[in-house]
């Protein structure tokens, strides 16, 4: 997917159903942001260099990890303990992912009839959940050792969640139909 090419499709559909001529008013996808929880980074490091090179795989990029800020003696955690990994996409590899993810891997989800428009938020980012690394073409099912969730969140740039949904719908995201 051409950065340039999306951009000009998008400001074609998005000027014709908003009938706003100013272009720079009109809803851009910022960024997108992976989180991937390894719960047990802080008993193994390998674990955490396994998901490490998952994630690198998915993103083509490499995560960052993030730590416990504090301890808290309940969760036998101690500040610094590694907790997840997280990935953050901008530009062309921002663009690269979507692709995959659109065309890819939502339609290899079981039972897949789209994705719920309720997970906007006030922003209008929109929120998932991808319950299996293993959908992704890139991830080797012999190198895994555990299955772990992606958390994804797109992050658009709109005035309100109809706009944002105008975006991704212009993009080619699946929303469920009623």
């Amino acid at each position: 997917m051409d950065k340039q090419k999306v951009t000009q499709l998008i400001k074609e559909k998005l000027t014709a159903s908003l009938g706003d001529k100013n272009i720079f008013s009109l809803p851009k996808l910022k960024k997108v942001t992976l989180n991937y929880r390894v719960p047990d980074a802080r008993e193994s490091q390998e674990s955490l260099n396994q998901a490490q090179a998952e994630l690198v795989a998915i993103a083509g990029q490499k995560p960052n990890v993030c730590a416990a800020k504090k301890s808290v003696s309940s969760f036998k955690l101690r500040e610094g303990d590694p907790l997840a990994l997280k990935v953050t996409l901008r530009g062309q590899r921002m663009y690269d992912f979507i692709e995959k993810l659109f065309n890819l891997v939502l339609p290899r989800l079981r039972d897949f009839k789209g994705m719920p428009e309720s997970a906007f938020d006030q922003n209008g980012s929109y929120n998932l959940t991808i319950k299996d690394q293993t959908y992704f073409p890139e991830i080797d099912l012999d190198k895994i050792n555990k299955i772990r969730p992606l958390q994804i969140t797109l992050t658009i740039s709109a005035s309100s969640q109809a706009e944002a949904k105008m975006l991704l719908s212009a993009l080619g995201f699946p929303f469920q139909k009623n």
